[in-house]
């Protein structure tokens, strides 16, 4: 195995206060962008959500001649579609070019099959020549099925990390399992709260990159809980709060490795992918950052909180047992019975000396 951190010492449940902080600053950021996009009158939805979400129009167009996708969109805007995408396909001449939907809602949901979208866009691709651009088909989101999408995915995210409390439940504890979905929903949290901030669009690409963070952080916090299980099977006196830094040091070198390539290799979709894969990269790019901050920062101290927690509890509701437990004193109240060694070096009743 390939390490580079070696003798890792950080005390990382030390800065637990801080980070946690930190991490509540960032959620509440995103949090108030969203609440004040929504509220504040004549303002922007809390989200920026695509065609998928919204509803409108997927063509796609064959050309003779493929003039650029700048060409393209700047042609749409002027035909008065602003947020059209372009999207290339294996074929060079061929590209699929997605629509918002066009009209009100109630517009688009009773006029079914008038396509007031393909209509305009038909417009503005005849500028390039009457010959040159052909619409090949068309597939049209409403604004119903399109709220049934939106639906749909925040079911998936939601069962999807039910069933990660579910497994890691089954497989450490539930104190455990409970840690590492907190740490879940704060990575889906920060990363959603950053497209609240800078109105990146929404889309399925996006739903499925927020689906893959929820993999990759859960994998990387399994490694480390199970780390500090092994830990606690080979040294059972030392405390969870050493054992637990411990395992995060040296678990440090394989998160650090595993976290750079992925980075990196996310890094190059950030800047080599384009508009079409803008959102699904950008989401990875916060969500790896962010998911392995908190494996280290949130999921561990968490879960020795609440381990602590419930052992404090365990041992007061101990106490009260242990001690009821005592022979009765001369009062009728249960009294503390001798230390063994008293016991044993109090005299018995045949030695003691008669009196005269």
């Amino acid at each position: 195995m390939i390490r580079i951190l070696h003798d890792v010492k950080i005390d990382w449940l030390a800065q637990r206060r801080v980070i946690l902080l930190a991490s509540t600053l960032i959620l509440l950021a995103g949090l108030g962008s969203a609440v004040v996009r929504q509220a504040s009158p004549g303002g922007t939805d809390a989200f920026n959500l695509g065609v998928d979400f919204r509803g409108g129009t997927l063509l796609t167009v064959r050309f003779k001649q493929r003039p650029s996708d700048d060409d393209i969109r700047s042609s749409l805007a002027a035909r008065s579609i602003p947020d059209a995408q372009v999207q290339s396909t294996e074929k060079p001449d061929v590209v699929l070019v997605k629509l918002p939907r066009q009209g009100s809602e109630e517009e688009a949901q009773q006029q079914a099959q008038v396509d007031v979208g393909r209509t305009r866009a038909a417009e503005a691709l005849a500028t390039f020549g009457a010959d040159n651009a052909s619409i090949e088909s068309t597939e049209a989101v409403g604004a119903v099925a399109g709220r049934a999408l939106r639906n749909q995915a925040i079911a998936v995210t939601l069962l999807a990390l039910v069933g990660v409390l579910l497994y890691i439940a089954f497989r450490f504890e539930w104190t455990y399992g409970a840690a590492a979905v907190i740490t879940v929903f704060h990575d889906v949290l920060v990363t959603l709260g950053f497209f609240s901030v800078f109105q990146w669009e929404i889309n399925l690409t996006v739903i499925a990159a927020l689906l893959t963070l929820v993999g990759f952080s859960v994998n990387d916090t399994i490694v480390t809980f199970d780390r500090i299980r092994e830990n606690l099977r080979l040294r059972r006196r030392t405390s969870l709060y050493d054992l637990t830094n411990e395992a995060i040091n040296q678990t440090l070198s394989r998160t650090v490795i595993t976290a750079g390539l992925v980075f990196f290799s996310v890094l190059a979709l950030v800047v080599f992918g384009g508009d079409v894969l803008r959102g699904f990269s950008l989401a990875l790019f916060i969500g790896i950052i962010v998911g392995t901050y908190s494996t280290i920062a949130i999921a561990s101290p968490i879960m020795v909180w609440w381990q602590q927690r419930l052992e404090g509890r365990e041992s007061r509701t101990a106490a009260p047992s242990a001690s009821a437990g005592g022979a009765p004193s001369a009062g009728g109240r249960p009294g503390r019975q001798r230390p063994a060694r008293a016991r044993a070096a109090a005299p018995r009743p045949s030695q003691r000396a008669a009196r005269p």
